[in-house]
C-alpha cells in the first residue's frame, strides 16, 4: 500500500536523526564523567509536592470517562489563570482540555483550515526555524507550507508581513511560538499588535503556542489573546499552552486550546471522535497546577540563574544571543552538525543541530549555523556541562574550535 505522499515526503525527526548522526562514534569522557544530554527540551526541575497526594485523592476516578472538553473545574481553573496572567475574561466555552498543547497545534488545524482559501490552496505560514508539529500539520491538511525565515536579522521572530500578497490572501493559518523554540526570542506587544492587524487585513487565523509563556528573563511574555482582545480581534486568535515547562509536568500531558466560540465548537466536534481526553485524575492534578503561581514563581527563579550562567559561559562568543525566555540556547556554530558530532566525540555532549529544526529553502538552511541546547538539569549540572561544550566548541572563546 502507497504511503500518502505528503507524509513520505516528511524528513526524519530530529531525534531519529542525532541517532544516526552519532552512530558509531564512542562518546569522548574523561574519569569521572559520564555522557550528557542537552538534546530534550524534558524539565528536570522537581515537580510540585502536591501532585502525588492530588493524584492519589483522585484514583476513583480512573472509573469514570472522562469529559472530552475537560472537566468543569479545570475549565475554570484555566480561565481564572488566563485572568490572573494576562487580564481578558474568557468563558469556558472557548477552552478545550488537552493531551499536551501538541495535540491541540496539530488537531486545531485538522478542525479549522479550509480546503480552500480565495479558490486556492490554502497556505500555512511556519517559522523557519520551527516546532516539528506545525509542518505536519500542514502537510494533514494539505496546505502548502510556506517557511519564513527566523534569523538574527529578523529578531529571531518570522517576518510574515513581508511576504507577499499573493500569498497571505490565500494564507488560512500562521503558526507562531513566544517564547520560541529554539532561539529564545519573545514576540512584543507591538509585533504581535502588527501580525494580528494582518491577519484581519488577509483573513487568517493566527496559532500562538505558548508553551513557554512563564520562563522569561525579565518581563513576561505578552500573550496573543491579551493583545488581539484589546484590539477587539480576539477571534483572530486561536492559543495555546500546557503544564509541561510552567509546572515541570512534561509526562502530566496536560494542556489546553482557547479559541472564538465557532472554532472551539469545531475544535470540540473533531476532538470528540479523535481525541483522547486527559484522565479525570490528571484533570485535578491540572486544576491544582494551574491555581499556583508560588511553583511557577520559584521554577522560573532556576531559569534565571541558569541564564546568567551561559551568558557569563558564551558572553564573548560573536554571534551569541541571551535568552529571552524559554530555556533553549541557540549557540552560533560553523556547521551545527559537524559541531555536534564534535561535541560527541570529544566531551560526551548530545546537542541537537539546528538545521535539524529547521526546512532548506532556495537552498538556504538558516539553522544550519548553529546548535540547539536544553538547560533543564539544574544549576551546577547545566554550569558543568556549558563549560565542557564551550571548551571544545569555542576553544578560543571566538568561534568553532
Amino acid at each position: 500500500m502507497a504511503i500518502p505522499e505528503r507524509f513520505s515526503n516528511l524528513p526524519d525527526y530530529a531525534f531519529p536523526r542525532l541517532r544516526a548522526l552519532l552512530r558509531g562514534i564512542e562518546p569522548g569522557l574523561k574519569d569521572g564523567e559520564s555522557p550528557v544530554v542537552l538534546t530534550i527540551g524534558e524539565p528536570k526541575h522537581a515537580m510540585p509536592d502536591y501532585v502525588g497526594p492530588v493524584l492519589q485523592g483522585a484514583l476513583a476516578e480512573f472509573g469514570k470517562y472522562p469529559p472530552n472538553e475537560g472537566a468543569p473545574e479545570l475549565l475554570a481553573a484555566i480561565r481564572d489563570w488566563l485572568q490572573r496572567r494576562y487580564g481578558v475574561d474568557v468563558a469556558t466555552d472557548r477552552i478545550t482540555s488537552l493531551n499536551g498543547s501538541r495535540e491541540g497545534l496539530f488537531n486545531a488545524a485538522l478542525a479549522l483550515c479550509p480546503e480552500q482559501k480565495n479558490g486556492q490552496r490554502p497556505a500555512i505560514l511556519i517559522p523557519n526555524p520551527f516546532y516539528q508539529v506545525y509542518a505536519v500539520a500542514a502537510a494533514a491538511v494539505e496546505a502548502d507550507q510556506v517557511f519564513v525565515p527566523a534569523t538574527a536579522d529578523t529578531g529571531h521572530l518570522p517576518d510574515f508581513a513581508g511576504l507577499p500578497d499573493a500569498v497571505l490572501d490565500r494564507t488560512a493559518i500562521a503558526y507562531l511560538c513566544s517564547p520560541a523554540n529554539p532561539q529564545g526570542a519573545i514576540a512584543g506587544a507591538d509585533y504581535l499588535r502588527d501580525l494580528i492587524a494582518l491577519a484581519e487585513k488577509h483573513d487568517f487565523l493566527i496559532f500562538a503556542d505558548e508553551c513557554y509563556s512563564e520562563i522569561y528573563r525579565d518581563e513576561p511574555a505578552p500573550g496573543a489573546l491579551q493583545v488581539a482582545t484589546d484590539m477587539g480581534l480576539a477571534d483572530r486568535v486561536v492559543v495555546f499552552n500546557s503544564l509541561s515547562k510552567r509546572s515541570s509536568l512534561p509526562g502530566l500531558r496536560s494542556g489546553f486550546v482557547v479559541a472564538s466560540v465557532e472554532n472551539t465548537r469545531l475544535i470540540r466536534q473533531l476532538r470528540s471522535y479523535t481525541g483522547a481526553p486527559v484522565p479525570l485524575p490528571a484533570q485535578r492534578v491540572s486544576e491544582r497546577a494551574w491555581a499556583d503561581e508560588d511553583y511557577v514563581t520559584r521554577n522560573r527563579d532556576l531559569y534565571r540563574q541558569k541564564y546568567l550562567i551561559a551568558d557569563r559561559i558564551f558572553g564573548n562568543v560573536p554571534g551569541y544571543r541571551p535568552i529571552e525566555g524559554g530555556f533553549f540556547l541557540w549557540l552560533p556554530v560553523e556547521d551545527g552538525e559537524e559541531a555536534a558530532k564534535k561535541l560527541w566525540a570529544q566531551a560526551g555532549i548530545q546537542v541537537l543541530p539546528g538545521a535539524y529544526l529547521s526546512r532548506e529553502v532556495d537552498g538556504v538552511n538558516p539553522g544550519k549555523g548553529y546548535i540547539r541546547v536544553a538547560m533543564v538539569a539544574d544549576a551546577e549540572q547545566t554550569e558543568a556541562a556549558l563549560q565542557r561544550l564551550r571548551d571544545v566548541i569555542y576553544e578560543d572563546g571566538d568561534g568553532e574550535g
